[in-house]
């Protein structure tokens, strides 16, 4: 299982890399394993301010859909426009290219209660 070092994780299996003022969100390799070929992405959430817990989008496999979760407050800046013509990125480089969306990070406080990559191995295993 790959678990990138320099990333947080959520309970709700998504990856966080904070880059400066900003943190790029997406699924763990775990997730989109679970999940089998993804077929669609939804993100209709851009320039709009959640709060961590909120949905800020869809993921639909060939099995299953699943609501994306915003592990911290933020205002969703970008979404990952690949996604739209080649939503299997997510599988194929889910911590690359297969990033979903690029928010604010609206209070650093929740930064804290992410799960580090040995944490997040725990909770899978």
């Amino acid at each position: 299982m790959n678990l990138p070092e320099n990333l947080k994780y959520t309970n709700e299996h998504e990856w966080i890399k904070i880059d400066g003022d900003f943190a790029y969100i997406g699924i763990t390799d775990y997730a989109q394993k679970e999940l089998g070929d993804i077929v669609f992405i939804e993100v209709e959430t851009e320039g709009d301010d959640l709060a961590k817990g909120d949905t800020f989008g869809t993921i639909e496999a060939v099995k299953t859909v699943s609501d994306l979760f915003m592990p911290l407050n933020g205002e969703i800046v970008e979404v990952n426009a690949k996604l739209e013509e080649s939503p299997e990125v997510v599988n194929s480089d889910p911590y690359g290219d297969g990033w979903m969306v690029k928010t604010t990070i609206g209070n650093t406080d929740d930064l804290k209660e992410l799960l580090s990559a040995e944490d997040y191995a725990k909770l899978i295993s």
